[in-house]
């Protein structure tokens, strides 16, 4: 079986995606920062239920310098790109973001296309999609709930525009990075091949302390952080759907060259998220606020917690985005949204990762 470079291997999407390449009898090679991160990596993958680490190798590398690339692709048939920073607040400079991201998405191509690599699925986002764009009317009425809102439905062929002023850093760098990744390849890729996945907010079992941004959501709603939700809708896909999809997009012929969003179903309002938990989880969710926080409260908010304001442009928009395209060319079947929503919450009680137990 051959050998796959899976980048960043600590992330939240990455370790689900190794243990699914183990299990499915590929050798993984994966990069950290530093190698004192391989017990922490491992520890990740025993509470994945993964017995195969032994076909498991760490290689030290960073976005922003060229040392290291080349040992880890190296031998590799296919590289899965995830190293992307994700920062749960708002950088001092966009470029803190922007430049690792398409940077190190370039020095990645790179490494692979000369070390002879035939395949890299990048991991992108739906931040490269569904932003910067002005209303879009759909006939018929609109989901998600009473009010003014233009229902928007996404596909690959969107692009975010990241000239717009409402566009955040992380959104900007991503957009910018898979771009960036395009352009490469049509110019620079000498046969190397390209897919891309686009996911929404990833959810799903956590496991352990190094998980997506997006995760951080259901922690503060568990924990009794949050007197409130602000009005606003996210796309769910749970993070072993997306694993999953990576897989899809590096084995199947027709993934070459083409883009796939990861989304389950229609977005969803976070009062509903925040409902779902609290209906199956019980007593256990009894601090999971369902209160709906009017917008000129969150704008205030901003003067308190400045990260708050990456949320602003968003406020009381409905989104929506679809996976047709994944589900027709791949096969790819992802389980129900409040399913992954669900087990988020119970894997962080599992684990021990919220505070104010009872």
């Amino acid at each position: 079986m051959s050998t796959v470079l899976v980048t960043g291997g600590s992330g939240f999407i990455a370790s689900h995606t190794i243990v699914q390449l183990l299990a499915a009898g590929y050798h993984v090679r994966t990069t950290v920062r530093s190698l004192s991160r391989e017990g922490d990596v491992r520890a990740m993958l025993k509470n994945g239920g993964c017995d195969q680490a032994s076909r498991l190798s760490f290689v030290a590398a960073d976005l922003m310098n060229d040392a290291g690339w080349p040992a880890a692709v190296a031998g590799c048939e296919f590289v899965l790109h995830m190293a992307s920073p994700f920062p749960a607040k708002l950088p001092k400079d966009e470029d803190e973001l922007i430049v690792p991201a398409r940077e190190g998405a370039l020095r990645v191509l790179r490494a692979a296309r000369d070390a002879g690599v035939k395949r890299v699925v990048l991991t992108s986002s739906f931040a490269a999609v569904g932003y910067g764009h002005p209303p879009r009317r759909e006939p018929g009425p609109v989901r998600g709930g009473p009010g003014p809102e233009q229902e928007e439905v996404f596909t690959e062929k969107d692009w975010t525009d990241p000239t717009q002023p409402d566009v955040m850093p992380y959104t900007k760098s991503k957009t910018l990075a898979e771009r960036a990744a395009w352009d490469f390849i049509a110019r620079d890729g000498a046969g190397l091949e390209l897919a891309v996945v686009n996911p929404v907010g990833v959810f799903g079992p956590v496991l352990g302390p190094d998980y997506a941004t997006s995760i951080l959501l259901v922690q503060k709603m568990m924990d009794g952080e949050m007197p409130g939700v602000p009005r606003m809708c996210i796309g769910v896909v749970d993070v072993r759907d997306v694993a999953d999809l990576h897989l899809k997009a590096m084995m199947n012929p027709l993934a070459k060259g083409e883009r796939f969003l990861a989304v389950t179903g229609d977005f969803m309002w976070l009062v509903e998220i925040a409902k779902v938990i609290k209906a199956r989880l019980g007593d256990a969710a009894k601090r999971v606020p369902t209160r709906q926080l009017p917008n000129w409260l969150m704008r205030l908010a901003v003067l308190k917690e400045p990260a708050v304001k990456q949320i602003i442009p968003e406020l009381g928009k409905w989104k929506n985005a679809t996976s047709e395209k994944a589900q027709r060319v791949l096969g790819w079947m992802p389980r129900s949204r409040e399913d992954s929503v669900v087990a988020t919450a119970e894997s962080m009680i599992r684990l021990g990762l919220l505070r104010n137990r009872d």
